[in-house]
C-alpha cells in the first residue's frame, strides 16, 4: 500500500517553564524518537538548541517560532536546501574576549561539521538586552537598540548575500537571582528563552531569513547540584554551536503566492511536472500536532487546529506554566499522558489506523440529522 509519509509538528513554546523542553535541549530525545517514525517533523529551535550539544536529524526542519506561525496561517511555506550561507551577527556588547570564543565557535563549527559560516558582523552599538518575567510566569524581554541589529542583517543579506543569520547578544549575568537558581536546579522558566525569542522574530518578521539567536554569558561557578537538565549549558563559553548546526540546512521561507508562481513558471519552461521535492511544505501537509497539554494558546496551534484532518496530541506530563488547555479554546485534542504514548498514536495514524479503535471505548457511529429538504 503507498501511503503518503506522515507530517507532525512538534512544539514546546519558548520561556514557560516546560518540564520537558523548558531547559537547554532537553526536548531532543523525544523530537529524535519522532523523527523515526514520520515523514517530515517540523519543530522549531526551543526544541532542538542544546549549547554545545545539538543532534542531526535529517527528515527535521528547524524553523524559527515566528515562521512557524506564519507556515501555520498559512502565509508561508517551507523550502528544503541541502545547505545554506550562514552569517552571524555579533552585539557590539559583548566583551573582547567572550567575543573571541563566539568567532572561534564558529570557526570549530566549520572546520568539523562543514557548516558554511561566511561573514561575521558586529553591530554599530550595544544592543542591550533587557530580561521581563510576566505575570504568568512566562520569559520574555526587550532591546534598547533593535535599529543596530536590523542593519547588521542587512548588510549581511544584501552585501554577503547569506541565506540564514545567527545571532548572539549579550544577555545580563543574573548570577546569584532566584529565578537562575531555579532553572539551574532544573525547575522554573529559563530566564533567557523569552528575550531569545524577541531578537530572532524581529530579523525573520523583517526579511524573511531563518534566523536563531544565543545569549552571551560569563561562565557560572562550579554547582555540585546542577540538574542534568540545564547541564548542556554548563559545558563551555559559548552556545552558538547548536544555532549554527541547525541552520545550516533550515528550510527557506517562502511566500506562498511567490512559490505558485515559480511553479508555474517552471512548469512552462520544463513541460514536466513538478514534484513534491520542488515545492515548498505547506500547512496542508500537516497531519498531526504534538504539544504540552496546558499551552494551547500559541498562533500556530490556533490556525492548525482548524482543520479536521489534524489531529492534535496533547501531552499531560509535560507541565508549563501557561493554563490554557484545549477545551478552553474549543479545540478537539487527544489527550496522552507522555510523549511515550504520542509516539505510539503517530505510529497509529502513520498505519492508517485510527487510535479510537485501540481503546476499550469505542463511541457509537453518528447519525447526522435527516437533511432533505421540505417542500
Amino acid at each position: 500500500m503507498n501511503q503518503r509519509p506522515l507530517t507532525v509538528v512538534l512544539i514546546v513554546p519558548t520561556g514557560v517553564g516546560a518540564a520537558i523542553g523548558g531547559c537547554a535541549g532537553d526536548a531532543l530525545p523525544a523530537a529524535r524518537a519522532i523523527a523515526q517514525i514520520v515523514g517530515t517533523l517540523i519543530t522549531h529551535p526551543n526544541v532542538l538548541n542544546g549549547a554545545q550539544l545539538y543532534w542531526p536529524i535529517p527528515n527535521a526542519l528547524y524553523v524559527e517560532g515566528y515562521a512557524l506561525d506564519k507556515f501555520a496561517a498559512g502565509c508561508w511555506g517551507l523550502q528544503p536546501v541541502h545547505q545554506n550561507r550562514i552569517g552571524l551577527i555579533l552585539d557590539a556588547g559583548i566583551e573582547p574576549d567572550l567575543q573571541l570564543r563566539q568567532r572561534q565557535a564558529a570557526d570549530a563549527v566549520r572546520a568539523t561539521l562543514g557548516a558554511n559560516v561566511t561573514d561575521c558582523m558586529v553591530t554599530d552599538r550595544p544592543l542591550q538586552v533587557e530580561l521581563r518575567i510576566s505575570e504568568s510566569g512566562a520569559s520574555w524581554g526587550t532591546i534598547a537598540h533593535p535599529g543596530s541589529l536590523l542593519r547588521a542583517a542587512e548588510k549581511l543579506i544584501t552585501q554577503a548575500k547569506v541565506e540564514a543569520i545567527a545571532v548572539v547578544a549579550r544577555f545580563p549575568d543574573d548570577q546569584g537571582s532566584i529565578a537562575l537558581e531555579n532553572y539551574r536546579r532544573g525547575k522554573g522558566v529559563d530566564p533567557l528563552a523569552g528575550a531569545e525569542a524577541v531578537i530572532s522574530h524581529l530579523i525573520v518578521r523583517t526579511f524573511q531569513i531563518p534566523c536563531a539567536h544565543a545569549p552571551a554569558l560569563l561562565p557560572l561557578p562550579l554547582d555540585p547540584h546542577l540538574s542534568p537538565r540545564s547541564a548542556a549549558e554548563e559545558i563551555g563559553y559559548t552556545f552558538l554551536p547548536c544555532v549554527l548546526a541547525g541552520l545550516s540546512n533550515a528550510p527557506q521561507l517562502v511566500a506562498l503566492p511567490n512559490a505558485e508562481k515559480q511553479a508555474n513558471k517552471a512548469r512552462k519552461h520544463a513541460r514536466l511536472p513538478i514534484t513534491d521535492y520542488q515545492l515548498p511544505i505547506t500547512k496542508d501537509r500537516v497531519d498531526a500536532v504534538v504539544i504540552p497539554a496546558t499551552a494551547c494558546g500559541g498562533s500556530a496551534i490556533l490556525n492548525l487546529s482548524q482543520r479536521s484532518s489534524v489531529t492534535i496530541i496533547t501531552v499531560k506530563d509535560n507541565k508549563t506554566q501557561m493554563q490554557v488547555p484545549a477545551e478552553k479554546l474549543g479545540i478537539a485534542a487527544l489527550q496522552v499522558n507522555s510523549y511515550l504514548e504520542a509516539i505510539g498514536v503517530l505510529v497509529a495514524l502513520k498505519a492508517g489506523i485510527s487510535p479510537a479503535s485501540l481503546t476499550g471505548n469505542i463511541s457509537p457511529l453518528r447519525y447526522l440529522p435527516d437533511s432533505t429538504p421540505e417542500f
